[in-house]
């Protein structure tokens, strides 16, 4: 009798979906103490497993290499729950006393996994363990190809979390995996979130079920060596983040750009890195067989070593070869290989100066990697925060190698396997995912002030001013606090006594800030305030000890000098301004 795959596909969901949802009821009440010893115990039996389970991996799917992806497996079973420890996910999360603000979490529900087939094995632990994380149940749809890994470990990760207390059914695997079972998943009511990690097609379903979705666009990372950087580091460690599991990591490097001048240091150093230069007919050989006429990657190529690519391009290279390199002369659909390549190969390209690099390097995200990652390898900070501020891409990364710097492997960055790629590339989120996107956030608001003191009256004065604050008490108290202190105000002279001129003239500028405009105290002679006949014997305003931009404002309007001694404090912005107008004069302090 022949079965319907698709049939029992979407049954299978249906089922394990409904299962997980009921395991979260009761999940969704356990402690935060309690998920987090279940997520310790997910964490320990993972590493325990990754060496297998990257066998398993590179066995199924043929892609990458076995080094790499336990190194993966490792950054989401050590690395990953290393970083959550202490993140607060359940119940209160954070008490604001005194913003009157209480914030509780409130899990998803069902997390609706797609797996990838180029991090299989990675990819289940991380989604797993920030799911549960978070709260919620999971249900994980792997990619046909890569079935019994994924399968595999999600077992390790359930039998760990039922040993450590987690109801049974709160992991679940589609072990009937096919294209209506995974639209299944994204459209069923009791799916919360889905988690989608694949191709463009996969994000675009995910992102189309109407559903909240996190999926993240392609990479196409353009590398810039930049004239100060430290060439020969520079180039080890490019080699080591394209080497890397083969190229599958969508962070990999894709092109180095460089100047003209760094050429033959560049290229003698890719050497040295035992990284094979193509000649001009090898690099076109490649070009055909890695991509199509639509810049797609072929898919019999992707993570294989460069010896078996080079093999398929019809020449050969020493076993021993870490990348294969393609200098080409462009950005864009003419020069395919400035494109994704998800592979050990490596485009470069020079040009003349650091200005046309960056406008390479934008050119190259703009191809195929909007908003995803690009790396500067450089020593001026000045030169690292123009490339980061232009590069339409949310993971700048410097001296790090790429796949390792994206993922918080040598960063600081969240570790994760899904990054997003924001608003320019269609995401949801420009974030490395994790807990704390698979959770709500409700607040408990406590009222802390009226409407009538909320806005302004029909006057124009601030609420709290009509609803009865006593200037003169102000004054008093602000007069008091500066003379312990010993603090003159900008073209203030000192006074005593509470509710003296120094502190009303402070309390009139705080309020004047506000958009009140507080009527004048009464002029006292000798007070350095108010006008008066009497100014011009007056003794000289000693040096202020901080002036502010509404103090060269007021000085402005009132065509006067402020005294400033060396010790004086000037804010950038009232420097400026007083710079225009001549306003800041220097006195010998008193």
């Amino acid at each position: 009798m022949l079965e319907d795959k698709d049939l029992v596909s979407v049954q299978e969901v249906r089922t394990k979906v409904e299962k997980a949802y009921a395991a979260f009821q009761q999940y969704r009440r356990f402690t935060q103490e309690q998920v987090d010893s279940i997520v310790e115990s997910m964490a320990a039996a993972a590493r325990a497993e990754a060496e297998r389970l990257a066998v398993m991996a590179v066995e199924e799917t043929g892609y990458g290499n076995v080094p790499s992806k336990v190194a993966k497996n490792m950054l989401c079973a050590d690395l990953l729950p290393r970083r959550m420890r202490g993140m607060k996910t359940i119940g209160v999360i954070r008490q604001a006393r005194e913003e009157g603000i209480i914030e509780i979490a409130e899990p998803v529900g069902v997390v609706g996994a797609i797996l990838p087939t180029t991090n299989p094995t990675s990819t289940a632990i991380y989604k797993t363990l920030i799911a549960l994380k978070s709260g919620n149940g999971i249900v994980l749809s792997p990619h046909p190809r890569a079935k019994a890994c994924t399968c595999a470990t999600t077992e390790v990760l359930k039998r760990a979390a039922i040993a450590s207390g987690a109801p049974d059914d709160i992991i679940q695997c589609i072990f009937t995996s096919s294209i209506e079972g995974t639209n299944a998943l994204m459209r069923h009511p009791r799916t919360g979130v889905i988690l989608s990690t694949g191709g463009s097609g996969i994000v675009k379903a995910a992102y189309s079920s109407g559903k909240p979705a996190f999926g993240v666009g392609p990479g196409n990372v353009p590398v810039l060596i930049e004239d100060s950087a430290e060439v020969t580091q520079a180039v080890r460690k490019v080699v080591e983040g394209k080497s890397f599991d083969y190229g599958t990591v969508c962070s990999s490097e894709q092109t180095i750009v460089a100047s003209e001048a760094l050429r033959e240091k560049i290229l003698g150093e890719l050497k040295a890195s035992k990284a094979f230069l193509c000649s001009e007919e090898q690099g076109k050989a490649l070009s055909r067989v890695l991509l199509n006429e639509r810049l797609a990657v072929n898919a019999d190529c992707v993570g294989q070593a460069p010896a078996k690519i080079a093999e398929k391009a019809g020449f050969t290279v020493p076993g021993d070869v870490s990348i294969l390199v393609v200098e080409i002369g462009g950005v864009g659909k003419q020069y395919p290989l400035s494109a994704e390549k998800l592979s050990p190969v490596l485009a470069v390209h020079f040009v003349k100066d650091f200005p046309r690099a960056v406008d390479a390097c934008e050119a190259i995200l703009r191809l195929g990697g909007l908003g995803h990652t690009c790396v500067i390898y450089s020593k001026d900070d000045a030169r690292i925060l123009e490339y980061g501020k232009r590069m339409p891409a949310f993971r700048v990364l410097v001296n790090t190698p790429a796949p390792q710097g994206s993922t918080g492997i040598t960063t600081n960055v969240f570790p994760s396997m899904t990054l997003g790629c924001g608003a320019m590339a269609g995401n949801i989120t420009s974030d490395n995912v994790g807990p704390q996107h698979l959770i709500n956030i409700k607040r408990i608001a406590y009222e802390v002030r009226t409407a009538a003191e909320a806005f302004p009256d029909q006057a124009g004065q601030p609420a709290a001013q009509s609803a009865g604050i006593d200037r003169n008490k102000i004054a008093g108290a602000v007069d008091r606090y500066l003379s312990q202190r010993g603090i003159r105000v900008a073209g203030v002279a000192p006074t005593s006594g509470a509710g003296g001129n120094i502190a009303a003239e402070v309390v009139d500028r705080f309020l004047a800030t506000r958009g009140s405009n507080p009527a004048p105290a009464p002029a006292q002679a000798g007070c350095g305030i108010s006008p008066s006949s009497e100014s011009s014997a007056r003794p000289e305003p000693p040096p202020a000890d901080f002036v502010c931009e509404y103090d060269v404002r007021l000085a402005i309007r009132e065509s006067r000098k402020i005294p400033v001694s060396p010790k004086t404090i000037v804010t950038p912005s009232a420097r400026d301004l007083a710079a225009q107008h001549d306003i800041l004069v220097t006195s010998k302090p008193v």
